[in-house]
């Protein structure tokens, strides 16, 4: 947050994410802020907001990337509380960024009709303090993972970490690779899914690949077969909200448990599984401080693990 003249509101200056690529200004400004919608189209009626530094209508539609600056009223959303977040596990700290390993059950930052624990909560409680850039209930946060996956993620501490974060994460230069048990053996055993991505056409709560979607890609490779299942390693391309489980539904192996998109129940239940088997396992970038080349790697969570040692028992 930066001060602005005395006695103006401070200013906030934020990228406007992708999922909301294509929303209207005012829609977007509520979502992100935690505003009405009222109070978000009189912030831009009233000149209080510039959309890469120009300024904008209530209506027109915001780009993914797009950089906002908003004079915010002093009534600006407060942040998250502090909550205790057991087995949020922090892996690597630092002035700048400070790496978690995410546990099942826990989402990244708070969102609308979700009341669990998050990752911003459990910083708080620990005592971090993290950067104010972004949206007031995700300050900090440059990228999330499922409530129902488990893995790494980083959140930056300072503001030059918020910014450098964001930019890797734009320019794709951020290595980010997950473990994906999914159903049966992918033919070819190693490949990549271009597939565009969206919301579901008919239920909201899912996501899709859709023509005129995000374009997506995922780039996969099988570690190890088994009778029933693949462990795959698997790298994104891009970032869009469930594609590691959208891909690999379209292409009819979904993650073994993800009974969202599809998959056996009662081969979950025969392993023990009541989600979906997906863990970010390793995360790589350079570090805002020095552009140094960073990575973390996490191992499996136990009831992941244990899918794998009743697999391999059973071959």
């Amino acid at each position: 947050m930066t001060a602005g003249d005395p006695g103006r509101a401070p200013t906030r200056a934020v990228g406007v994410p992708d999922g909301l690529d294509g929303t209207r200004l005012d829609v977007a400004l509520a979502r992100m802020f935690g505003l009405s919608r009222t109070a978000a189209a009189d912030l831009v009626d009233t000149g209080a907001v510039t959309v890469d530094g120009r300024a904008a209508r209530r209506s027109d539609r915001v780009s993914g990337g797009a950089w906002l600056e908003v004079a915010l009223p002093d009534v600006a959303s407060p942040p998250e509380p502090p909550q205790v977040v057991e087995g949020l596990r922090v892996v690597h700290d630092d002035d700048d960024i400070v790496v978690v390993d995410k546990p099942v059950g826990v989402a990244a930052h708070p969102s609308p009709g979700w009341t669990g624990p998050t990752v911003v909560g459990g910083l708080a409680a620990a005592g971090f303090r993290i950067a104010t850039s972004g949206a007031a209930e995700r300050q900090g946060v440059v990228h999330r993972i499922d409530v129902g996956t488990t893995g790494l993620m980083v959140v930056a501490k300072s503001e030059r970490a918020y910014t450098s974060l964001k930019d890797e994460f734009r320019e794709r230069t951020v290595e980010k690779t997950y473990a994906a048990l999914v159903q049966g053996h992918p033919d070819p055993s190693r490949g990549t899914i271009d597939a565009p991505v969206d919301r579901h056409p008919r239920q909201e709560y899912r996501w899709a690949v859709v023509a005129g979607g995000k374009p997506s890609v995922t780039h996969y490779e099988t570690v190890e077969a088994f009778r029933a299942a693949s462990l795959l390693d698997v790298r994104l391309e891009t970032g869009r909200t469930h594609q590691i489980r959208v891909h690999m539904a379209a292409i009819r192996h979904p993650c073994v448990g993800d009974l969202m998109y599809g998959a056996d129940p009662t081969l979950a239940g025969r392993l023990g599984l009541t989600r979906q088997w997906l863990h970010a396992y390793r995360l790589a970038f350079e570090h805002p401080a020095d552009g140094g080349r960073v990575e973390f790697t996490s191992p499996f969570p136990a009831d992941l693990q244990h899918a794998l040692d009743v697999l391999a028992a059973e071959s």
